[in-house]
């Protein structure tokens, strides 16, 4: 389950599409980029295979949530 989500542009100009994310996981912090097409890139932890399938789809779900509302 993530636990204390947190997001914000990539870019100044808020207009472009791009986020930085962080999240917490099973004790372990995940960071990343959200990219406009819904790719994810992981900058310090990759989750668990078995889990990472689950957590992208949580954070989907989060980046429709926050940011396309």
């Amino acid at each position: 389950m993530i636990q204390h989500f947190q997001y914000k542009s990539m870019y100044e100009n808020t207009e472009l599409p791009g986020w930085t994310f962080s999240f917490y996981c099973s004790g372990l912090k995940y960071e990343g980029n959200y990219h406009k097409n819904g790719t994810i890139e992981w900058t310090n932890h990759v989750p668990p295979a078995d889990k990472e399938e689950d957590l992208k789809k949580q954070l989907h779900e989060l980046m429709l949530f926050h940011v396309y509302e």
